[in-house]
């Protein structure tokens, strides 16, 4: 799967805009090109061009990696069913896929959410995340909404437009009205529903946890953003190369974004320190309301067999809620430890989604 080279020549003439701080016309650019209108003729290209150039797409900017992928068992998601659902409310509609796993389940069951990221869709990224073979092991729902073409060009979630920022509005809407339509067609134990999500998805990921802590018990955060770093295009892009342009409160037209929001659920993070299309900064930025305190006050360093070194912190907010960063050394913006059988992978690991369910098996939601 392989991004559009006009779409990507025309983001690397909106970034050299935006460098020469002119962020108007880069933000014309982006849109031209998103309406998939010619900006320029773009000069003769050699590959390593291409590559610069994808990396600073505002999506998920890696190549599809070409390892082997690793042997999970596809016989393991046959026991399963994977089925389509499509949810609509006043801010549109959206198509979903829902992995139930197989076997009796008299006890309610975990569920999580899985928001892809650009260029994605439901059937990619569960190859690439391997969510659907840890559901038959660990015995959870998972659901998979599908930002349609229409909404996006490169099929992004919308995180740095403001209607898309708010609690009942917007795509978080339609986001959380998927999630609650399988809670109450399903027997999804409530308590125990979660979200993750990688790059734009994983921004969107951050949204929803701090809009719906009621929904959601716990949060994790693949190569994303936070919560209010953007409100347009120039902003996305500022943020994406590390820039900290957060939304003002309460300013006309945007989104009402605290300066520090206030951790709301529990949230595991994921970046990876050689990420060439999200700075590394970001994942900072998403704990900022976490502390590092007692026993924990120092970071742990792990170098698996196998995997790529990592770092992992484990803090918690003035109000008791736990948080995970695990930084992995030399990772590039791609999903740590998934399968190539997906796009945008890192299959050497450590293994995000084993973590993750890790994590939100430890947090139901306390109330």
């Amino acid at each position: 799967m392989k991004l559009n080279e006009g779409f990507l020549d025309s983001m690397k003439e909106a970034f050299a805009l935006f460098r020469k701080n002119d962020p108007a016309a880069a933000a014309e650019i982006v849109k031209r090109a998103m309406r998939g209108e010619q900006t320029k003729t773009a000069p003769a290209r050699h590959e390593g061009d291409i590559d610069k150039a994808r990396a600073r797409v505002p999506d998920v900017g890696q190549a599809r990696h070409s390892s082997p992928p690793r042997q999970t068992g596809a016989d393991v998601l046959d026991r399963g069913h994977f089925s389509a659902g499509r949810y609509a409310n006043a801010a549109g509609q959206r198509s979903y896929k829902l992995y139930v796993p197989g076997g009796d389940h008299d006890a309610p069951l975990p569920l999580i959410v899985m928001l892809h990221g650009c260029t994605q869709d439901a059937d990619d990224f569960a190859a690439g995340t391997q969510m659907n073979a840890l559901a038959e092991k660990h015995g959870f729902m998972v659901v998979y909404p599908i930002q349609p073409q229409g909404a996006n060009p490169s099929k992004c979630w919308n995180w740095f437009k403001p209607v898309d920022q708010q609690r009942d509005q917007g795509e978080p809407s339609l986001i959380a009205g998927i999630t609650r339509e399988v809670i109450a067609q399903h027997n999804v134990d409530p308590k125990r529903v979660y979200i993750a999500g990688l790059s734009a998805g994983g921004a969107m990921t951050a949204i929803m946890a701090q809009r719906y802590p009621d929904l959601y018990a716990a949060a994790g955060v693949h190569s994303g953003l936070p919560v209010g770093c953007a409100h347009d295009l120039p902003s996305a892009l500022a943020a994406m190369r590390g820039g900290k342009t957060r939304v003002k409160a309460g300013k006309a037209g945007r989104a009402h974004v605290a300066d520090t929001p206030t951790p709301r659920c529990p949230l595991i993070v994921f970046h990876g320190d050689a990420d060439a299309t999200v700075h590394q900064a970001n994942a900072s930025e998403l704990v900022r309301g976490f502390t590092m305190a007692g026993a924990a006050s120092e970071p742990t360093s792990f170098t698996d067999t196998g995997a790529r070194k990592h770092t992992v912190r484990r803090m918690t907010s003035p109000e008791g809620v736990p948080a995970e960063l695990w930084t992995v050394h030399g990772a590039p913006h791609a999903w740590s430890g998934g399968s190539s059988n997906g796009s945008y992978t890192d299959p050497v690991g450590p293994d995000a989604s084993a973590e993750m369910v890790r994590f939100f098996l430890e947090h139901p939601r306390r109330h």
